[in-house]
């Protein structure tokens, strides 16, 4: 298919290092909202074959809520297609599931993943979040620290074993696997890529660069069985889950339950940065805590896109679409829709409502977004309590991808008095 001239790239990743392209999100709103995008080859990681970019509200919504017209079983729900033969081992996870396979699997996993067990843990996320704050404060060289590695990398993490039952030994492979996965698309975040026979990346959710991950994770539920304990981990040893749909949650769980947090905090953090009246807001208590939340996640989605493909010829804008074509949702254009959000480059944290799709929408609605949420909640609530307001002392560094929505670099003021 011909990309039309005035019709901006929002797939190469290195665009997303200077930030969300937003300009580049309002022009296809405004003139191509189903948009078609070439995939050249870049960076040593093969061309494919296209897919419509899907920007408005409206129909990133539909996508994700139509599973018997777009589908996440059909190619999985990356950009990049995966090796035909990795395929049916993806499949095994229900994040490339469609409806009633899906359904099947996340009822399984929800009786151990409660509202309930998540909060029982909200007094040791905030004793860490507390720590870690004051450690950043009482260690900063000049009065700045970079929160990423300072806070938020250990925040997120050791929040998430915890809620699993990892062990503290185990606790660092947790972040080795999740950079292997998430960052490989940036030169600096990421491990030197494995290479295949023919001398290409091998992709690091393939079979091969995983099988390290589900080892541990077969461990880890035999231990939970002789020694079960009020974790994640030991309900899903005893939830009924085959071995391959166990191995698979526990890499969801750690990639995704790891990197949703671990974007999404210092993506905040730096929002707040940019408007103080708003922080102000915040810490005088002029704004729910929860709604605060809210807006600085539709500003900030960890998240960037998530993958369909059409199981039907249809239209969708008034554009045609075959089966097969692949159809990419973009959960922050989405949230940047003026059609939806009244002024949405403006940080309102009190905006309500707020329907943003950070957490995606419809059958894979985000099953962690309520432990997310809390985390993300208590951190802003440390903050506003101890640490002034947040003012940037150098220059953010952004994720390389166009996929996760990720801060590898803060430098926050962190000495001075509690604003």
């Amino acid at each position: 298919m011909d990309h039309a001239a005035d019709i901006p790239d929002v797939f190469d990743p290195r665009v997303y290092a200077a930030g969300v392209p937003h300009e580049r999100y309002r022009l296809l709103r405004d003139r191509h909202p189903v948009a078609w995008q070439p995939e050249p080859e870049i960076a040593g990681w093969p061309a494919g074959p296209g897919f419509w970019a899907v920007t408005r509200h409206a129909d990133v919504v539909h996508v994700l809520r139509d599973h018997r017209t777009y589908s996440s079983w059909l190619g999985a729900t990356q950009i990049r297609d995966p090796d035909p033969a990795d395929l049916p081992f993806l499949r095994r996870t229900m994040l490339n599931q469609d409806p009633p396979e899906h359904g099947r699997l996340r009822r399984l996993v929800a009786r151990a993943f409660t509202p309930a067990r998540v909060d029982a843990f909200a007094g040791r996320v905030r004793e860490r979040a507390r720590t870690l704050l004051a450690t950043a404060r009482d260690t900063a060289e000049d009065g700045a620290a970079d929160l990423v590695r300072t806070v938020t990398d250990e925040y997120a993490l050791l929040n998430l074993t915890d809620l699993l039952g990892v062990p503290p030994a185990d606790r660092a492979l947790l972040l080795e696997w999740t950079v292997r996965v998430i960052g490989y698309q940036d030169p600096d975040d990421a491990p030197a890529p494995l290479l295949g026979p023919d001398g290409t990346p091998l992709n690091p959710r393939s079979p091969a660069l995983l099988g390290e991950m589900f080892a541990y994770a077969r461990e880890l539920a035999a231990h939970k069985r002789d020694h079960p304990g009020d974790d994640v981990m030991t309900a899903l040893a005893t939830a009924g889950l085959d071995p391959a749909e166990l191995e698979m949650f526990f890499f969801l769980l750690t990639v995704a339950g790891n990197d949703t947090v671990r974007s999404a905090a210092p993506g905040g953090l730096l929002a707040l940065a940019g408007a103080p009246d708003e922080y102000r807001r915040l810490a005088a208590g002029d704004v729910p805590v929860e709604r605060a939340v809210d807006e600085l996640l539709r500003v900030h989605p960890p998240v960037l896109s998530f993958r369909r493909s059409a199981a039907t010829d249809h239209e969708l804008a008034g554009q045609p679409v075959r089966a097969g074509d692949k159809v990419v949702v973009l959960h922050a254009s989405a949230n940047h829709d003026d059609r939806v959000f009244t002024d949405p480059g403006r940080l309102d944290l009190g905006r309500t409502p707020n329907p943003h799709v950070s957490f995606g929408d419809g059958p894979h609605v985000c099953l962690g977004a309520h432990f997310a949420r809390l985390q993300l909640r208590i951190l802003y609530e440390e903050w506003c309590a101890a640490m002034p307001v947040p003012e940037l002392a150098g220059q953010p560094k952004r994720l390389v991808s166009n996929f996760i929505n990720g801060i590898t670099r803060l430098p926050l003021r962190v000495s001075g008095p509690a604003g």
